[in-house]
């Protein structure tokens, strides 16, 4: 089942900017998406594992702050219905891009004040940094 930003903004307390159309369904989708600053990956198309030993979180109802815009922007907050799913920063990425990694059984969101919803379908995926190369051998990371 999908939801309207409206309703993904009420259910949170999350807001977004006033721009932003709230009665717009957000999309659930299985493979690579980007939020500004971040990109979601399925784990089977991610070079990343999880810590043998990694500690796992349960995504509580008001979601997981997963990364902060340069300077203190908006954040992007991970939100999920309460017991489908959780998460882990235990990873192991050879790129040092890896801030985290989720594991849904029910469709989950990215939240942020600017760029609105996006929904991921159930799965696991890898949450990274997103770069942007400057020249062909310099990369920095992209702010928010």
């Amino acid at each position: 089942m999908t939801m309207t930003l409206a309703e993904l903004t009420s259910r949170t307390g999350l807001t977004v900017l006033d721009h932003l159309e709230q009665s717009v369904r957000i999309p659930v989708l299985d493979g690579l998406q980007a939020q500004g600053d971040l990109i979601v990956i399925p784990l089977s198309e991610a070079d990343v594992t999880v810590w043998g030993d990694a500690r796992w979180r349960p995504v509580p109802a008001e979601g997981v702050e997963l990364l902060r815009g340069a300077a203190g922007g908006n954040p992007h907050t991970l939100v999920a219905e309460p017991g489908t799913c959780r998460w882990t920063t235990h990873v192991r990425d050879g790129q040092g891009l890896a801030i985290g990694m989720f594991d849904a059984t029910a469709p989950v969101y990215l939240l942020h004040p600017e760029h609105g919803g996006s929904g991921c379908a159930p799965g696991t995926y890898v949450v990274r940094r997103q770069r942007e190369y400057e020249t062909s051998t310099r990369s920095r990371l992209v702010a928010d």
